[in-house]
């Protein structure tokens, strides 16, 4: 009963066109109601207790970062260094977007702000390379989603607020799985370029080479610092942010000197808004995710899903099934955040590694970014790029196919994911 009162309290108010964060707060009242239990303290309790977490600090430095990287001259100038190095290639404009995707992907850490930079600078580039116009935002928008999942990850910081898994080792071990996809992403775009006639810059002569890499140089130390002082101890996910933050607002600033003192109060604005946005959502997700712990929600769903315990792996594929169809309707933040009480108690009856799960349950979501209707990302690239939902639609399944194969891969074969974790774990 229990459970159906949560599905159809949470899905009749989304059908509604309530905010998912009210959405939420209706699904949790409702289950109060049905348990007897209504109290309208509890919720207000749960709500502030939702965004009193010290993880989930690190949002607003994530958000923050992003802002000044990709008004601050540091993602343009990593998209040269990716010029200077493949640019020339068959198709080079699309492996360059990759390799920016996965490199910007490491600072950070959201989809989002990161194909509102990528758009800006690749898209036009790659429309006047070839004759197909929709390639271009198709790739940035499947590229883009790699950054929930690598360090420092806004999904991996939701995760492991959501559940007892500790953010580090969920950071760390989503490194490999990353490369991954933009190994995955590299096959996939040779494979749809390939009868192409697409233009491609010349070749960066050598000194042309050194001094992108010279110019570069402040951005491209970023992603060192942050995984050397996450391997090593030296910080925290938490901290890492602030690491981020300060050191892209100082090369912003005072190096590459794009942003200036009169710049920065937009970007502090812009920033605060992504960032209220996402923690009321956290806030209100822990109101239903309490319900759910009282209710026994958990060991109902525990119940369904008993005839797959005894095989880890058609478990695992059962759940990303179900994580793929959710993230046709809902966006990645709120679904960690309902899902994750649910499943965690699954996760651990079957003696799955709670960080294994917890990459591949990233890249589910991360994936569902790119997944239509709702596709979060796909929204940001039409949006900078002026071309229709419908365009980028039509071709984004050769890349989004090309990810599932690789989450596929890490269903059936876990020590993709486990062994690299354990070596940047130490």
């Amino acid at each position: 009963m229990t459970l159906a009162v949560f599905t159809f309290s949470l899905l009749g108010a989304m059908a509604l066109g309530m905010p998912i964060a009210f959405a939420l707060i209706v699904c949790g009242v409702a289950l109060m109601h049905s348990l007897d239990i209504f109290d309208s303290q509890i919720i207000a309790q749960n709500i502030i207790n939702g965004a009193d977490s010290f993880p989930l600090m690190a949002v607003p430095f994530f958000m923050l970062a992003g802002e000044v990287m990709n008004k601050g001259g540091l993602a343009k100038r990593i998209v040269n260094v990716a010029l200077a190095m493949v640019g020339h290639v068959k198709g080079g404009l699309g492996y360059v977007t990759i390799l920016a995707c996965c490199t910007l992907a490491s600072l950070s850490g959201s989809a989002a702000a990161d194909a509102a930079a990528l758009a800006a600078l690749l898209v036009p580039m790659m429309v006047a390379a070839g004759p197909r116009r929709m390639y271009a935002p198709r790739l940035v928008a499947a590229g883009c989603i790699i950054a929930p999942l690598s360090t420092p990850g806004i999904g991996s910081g939701l995760f492991g607020a959501a559940c007892a898994v500790a953010t580090s080792s969920s950071t760390l071990a989503g490194i490999f799985p990353g490369l991954m996809l933009g190994v995955g992403l590299c096959f996939a775009w040779w494979w749809v370029a390939r009868g192409e006639d697409i233009a491609s810059p010349p070749r960066k002569s050598l000194r042309e080479i050194i001094w992108a890499f010279v110019d570069g140089f402040w951005a491209l130390m970023l992603p060192v610092i942050i995984v050397v002082g996450l391997r090593f101890g030296i910080f925290t996910p938490t901290e890492a942010a602030v690491v981020v933050a300060v050191y892209a607002l100082f090369v912003a600033t005072c190096i590459y000197r794009e942003l200036g003192i009169g710049d920065l109060y937009q970007v502090f604005v812009s920033a605060a808004l992504s960032t209220s946005i996402v923690m009321f959502l956290v806030a209100a997700a822990l109101v239903s995710s309490w319900l759910i712990t009282v209710s026994e929600i958990a060991t109902q769903v525990v119940d369904l899903t008993r005839p797959f315990m005894g095989n880890q792996t058609l478990l695992m594929l059962a759940i990303m099934v179900l994580v793929v169809i959710v993230g046709t309707a809902l966006d990645m933040a709120p679904t960690i955040l309902i899902l994750t009480p649910i499943l965690m108690p699954i996760i651990k009856q079957a003696g799955i590694d709670p960080v294994y799960f917890g990459v591949l349950f990233i890249i589910n979501n991360a994936i569902g970014l790119i997944t239509p209707p709702v596709g979060v990302v796909l929204n940001v690239v039409c949006g900078v790029s002026r071309i229709s939902m419908e365009d980028i639609i039509k071709g984004v399944w050769p890349f989004m196919i090309a990810q599932l194969i690789v989450l596929l891969l890490m269903v059936l074969f876990p020590a993709l994911v486990t062994v690299p974790a354990k070596w940047f774990a130490g």
